[in-house]
């Protein structure tokens, strides 16, 4: 029988998406809440993990009463196959993220990246020194060049372990060597799942999750880390800065370009195109009072945490900003971004322009944006948007709300130099029991969980705890519109976390990036670890993505896991098929690398749960729980 529809207010807790839903009924544009509700029921082998398309035996669906495929392989390897190719998708991603900021980074050191510079060139030179390149008496273009060969190394087959391993405490590289889980490659550990996973290949599924975080590690510790910290270098290491965030950041009386995706070698361009005061009076001309930039999902945070670029909104609103119908243009460059963005965009004066080979959209006006031709296109670009100005129907408008204000900007070098230039204060206070510990909240939007309810319940939970959280990506906008990324939001939180917290004149929520930059949490786990002398497992420290959906995710929550940090997930990935799968996943990893997977669709629940953890991790430290 078919369940019936959810009613707005069951779908999100936010204002202004209730105002953008309402108006998209009224003006008959379809949403991804519409949609969901056409594709339901979702099939059940699906969601179990017990379908398998890797050849064209099949396909096969696997059950107690046909339980093996045509080639033989049961439920356990099934959803072993389809799990690490999962988690191999979002590995990819993340990586090739990194490799675009490699490419990018080299361009410049060869000469043929005009308008980008290397901005932070101390944490340049910190990086090669870390991976072994001498520094000293050097040029830096010369030590700039040495560390794209590396990087770029890291990526290739021809390394017994990637570079950034040095971050990590030798107890941790020990046991992923005992493993077989050590990171070679992050091309290399791709390959070789989608070849394991080939059929008559790796038939058994415990070895095929080890190297599941083995690709997994290759992103964190590789990929994604790579790219944090040249995205640094280029663009600038985030520093403390004050913005806004929710629907109310679009204006109706400006031009309005919305930035979307995951990279900032375009949106950095898009906005210095913007500022450029021909472009801007051309805006004035049509009756605009200039340019607005403002963030969707994760390019959003990245232009957020180094420029102060208002925030839109995360997944979920990505249809809803375009609603309002006061939005000029949409630039994409990769992930996350709904295809159905380009029929919402139809239904008003909305441009919508992709901006990269790899992520081509039918119907979008195409760029292929180029490091030597980046600011001529990124002007282009912001012309189309102003142009459109003059389409927009003022009848059509509706901005809901106004801005709340957001503290941005928490890198772990603004952390550490916010402490006067060690761990040490932050270790101590986690000692004294002021901060008990640290959850990371990071990831997605699903419309299948009411929005952002998760995400905004389980951070207000912790900090009542005395827990330290850090939020990335999606969650980064539910935060800052619940009010939790202010230093005010102490009144919020416990007694101790309020104490140091105030003190420091800081939120007790940190937003620490975008989804890549999740290397910058576990590098800071790895720091504490090394600091206190003890494996990253030892500390009192979570992960949680409560609203997830992607590939990326799995591969972060598999890394975190796999680098000894209990994780938390909102929902189940489709593995419940398998018992062996499902069983190692929350509990034999335990045995393994010291932590695990839990599921929980209740925030006050989660929040027990890493109580009782950190508890039990500082009681092992010797703390006062």
């Amino acid at each position: 029988m078919a369940r019936e529809p959810r009613s707005i207010d069951e779908l999100t807790i936010w204002e202004d998406a209730k105002a953008m839903l309402r108006k998209a009924k009224r003006e008959g544009v379809e949403t991804v809440y519409d949609r969901l509700e056409q594709q339901t029921p979702h099939c059940k082998f699906c969601e179990l993990g017990t379908t398998c398309r890797n050849c064209t035996m099949g396909p096969c669906r696997v059950s107690e009463k046909r339980p093996r495929g045509v080639c033989g392989a049961d439920a356990d390897v099934i959803v072993a196959r389809n799990f690490g190719r999962f988690v191999t998708g979002g590995a990819a991603a993340h990586s090739d993220h990194g490799r675009d900021l490699m490419e990018v980074f080299e361009a410049l050191v060869q000469g043929d990246a005009p308008h980008y510079k290397i901005t932070d060139e101390a944490k340049m030179l910190r990086l090669a020194g870390e991976v072994g390149i001498e520094t000293e008496g050097r040029e830096s273009m010369e030590v700039a060049s040495d560390l794209a060969e590396c990087f770029f190394g890291d990526f290739g087959s021809r390394k017994k372990s990637i570079s950034l391993l040095s971050r990590v405490p030798d107890v941790r590289k020990e046991k992923w060597a005992k493993l077989g889980m050590t990171p070679r490659g992050v091309d290399r550990e791709i390959a070789e799942m989608m070849h394991r996973t080939h059929m008559g290949v790796d038939n058994d599924a415990a070895n095929t999750m080890i190297h599941a975080a083995r690709t997994a590690l290759a992103d964190g510790w590789g990929g994604s880390m790579i790219g944090t910290e040249l995205s640094d270098v280029l663009f600038g290491t985030p520093t403390p800065s004050r913005s806004t965030a929710n629907l109310a950041v679009i204006k109706e009386d400006m031009v309005n370009l919305l930035v979307h995706g995951h990279s900032p070698v375009v949106s950095e361009m898009i906005l210095a195109a913007a500022r450029e005061p021909e472009i801007v009076a051309r805006a004035k001309e049509l009756g605009a009072n200039g340019i607005n930039i403002a963030g969707l999902c994760c390019t959003g945070n990245e232009l957020l945490m180094r420029k102060g670029i208002p925030m839109a909104g995360n997944h979920l609103m990505t249809e809803l900003a375009i609603i309002t119908g006061a939005v000029e243009a949409v630039v994409v460059d990769y992930q996350c971004i709904m295809p159905s963005l380009i029929q919402v965009s139809g239904c008003y004066h909305t441009k919508f322009i992709d901006t990269t080979e790899k992520a081509r959209f039918t119907g979008a006006i195409h760029f292929d944006f180029e490091p030597h031709t980046a600011l001529e296109q990124a002007r282009k670009i912001v012309s189309i948007a102003v142009e459109a100005f003059a389409e927009r129907d003022p009848s059509r408008v509706e901005i809901p709300g106004e801005p709340i204000e957001v503290m941005t900007g928490f890198s772990n070098e603004a952390v550490i130099e916010a402490l006067g230039g060690s761990l040490d204060p932050l270790v101590k206070a986690i000692a004294d029991g002021d901060i008990r510990g640290a959850v990371g909240i990071v990831g997605c939007n699903n419309p299948k969980i009411k929005h952002d309810s998760l995400n905004v319940g389980l951070a207000k939970e912790l900090i009542k705890r005395d827990i330290l959280v850090l939020v990335t990506g999606c969650v980064t906008t539910a935060a800052g519109k619940a009010g939790l990324l202010v230093p005010e939001a102490i009144e919020m939180a416990g007694p101790g976390l309020k104490k140091i917290c105030g003190a420091l004149g800081v939120p007790p929520v940190l937003h620490y990036g975008s989804c890549v930059d999740n290397a910058r949490i576990i590098q800071l786990c790895g720091a504490l670890a090394k600091a206190l002398n003890v494996d990253i497992s030892d500390l009192p420290v979570g992960a949680s993505s409560p609203e997830w959906y992607s590939e990326k995710a799995a591969s972060i929550g598999l890394y975190a896991v796999a680098s000894g940090i209990y994780t938390h997930l909102g929902h189940p990935p489709n593995i419940l098929g398998s018992e062996t799968v499902t069983n190692l996943a929350v509990s034999g990893l335990e045995d393994l690398v010291g932590a695990s997977f839990f599921i929980e669709s209740d925030a006050v629940k989660t929040a027990e749960m890493f109580d009782e953890r950190i508890k039990a991790k500082r009681k092992a430290l010797g703390l006062s729980e």
